[in-house]
């Protein structure tokens, strides 16, 4: 993640708050939103970074703890432990929300694709926990061709204050083998998500016989 001097002002974690809900930030963006500032030398996403891995398992976090972090401090790390506190009071238990950690956890969200005929263009939208918050079909295409555009992807992401977004399309010739124009519209996708500040986290191209992840192929 860049250092947040290198970010711009309204892409701030607090900004990024404001404008967007609290749901569109990944958990070391909310540790930075709450600790506000890092020390000379460790800018405040390093700082939120070593927070988040003393965050597991949350149920033996200790102040010692947070507070032994440097550029943490006795009064960042009762912010953080006060946060958590009224969270546990007034937030009703979390649902099971699906928490995609991998490709293999979007198959079964994306189970209806098998014996399509035709090529469906599926979008997933994530919150910053890369929790499921919906998906969706976006296009349907006829035979095995679809068109899809930016536009179509990320309104519902706006719309869900998505963070991230995973593609997934069937390919109902059963070859696994992206196209040029899977390729071109994957990376037009991520351009368009970059400004848009909604992370193309991955896309997958679905058959009967299985998948290809275009992100652990490096083409995402």
């Amino acid at each position: 993640m860049k250092k947040i001097r290198n970010i711009d002002p309204a892409d701030r974690p607090r900004e990024k708050l404001a404008r967007s809900g609290a749901e569109s930030l990944s958990d070391r963006e909310l540790v930075a939103a709450i600790i506000g500032s890092g020390m000379k030398g460790k800018d405040v996403f390093e700082v939120s970074g070593e927070v988040v891995r003393a965050l597991e398992p949350l149920s033996d976090l200790r102040f010692s703890t947070l507070a032994g972090i440097k550029g943490m401090g006795a009064a960042k790390a009762s912010q953080i432990l006060a946060s958590f506190e009224l969270a546990r009071r007034y937030l009703p238990p979390p649902g099971k929300r699906v928490k995609i950690a991998g490709p293999v956890d979007v198959l079964p969200l994306v189970k209806f694709l098998e014996g399509k005929r035709q090529e469906h263009f599926v979008v997933v939208t994530l919150n910053g926990a890369n929790e499921v918050i919906e998906t969706r079909i976006v296009t349907v295409g006829l035979l095995n061709h679809s068109l899809v555009h930016p536009r179509e992807v990320f309104a519902d992401a706006i719309a869900d204050r998505a963070a991230a977004v995973i593609c997934v399309h069937n390919h109902p010739s059963g070859t696994l083998e992206p196209s040029s124009q899977d390729l071109a519209i994957t990376r037009q996708l991520v351009e368009a998500g970059e400004l848009l500040g909604i992370r193309v986290l991955d896309h997958l191209i679905v058959t009967g016989d299985g998948f290809v992840s275009l992100k652990e192929r490096g083409q995402v």
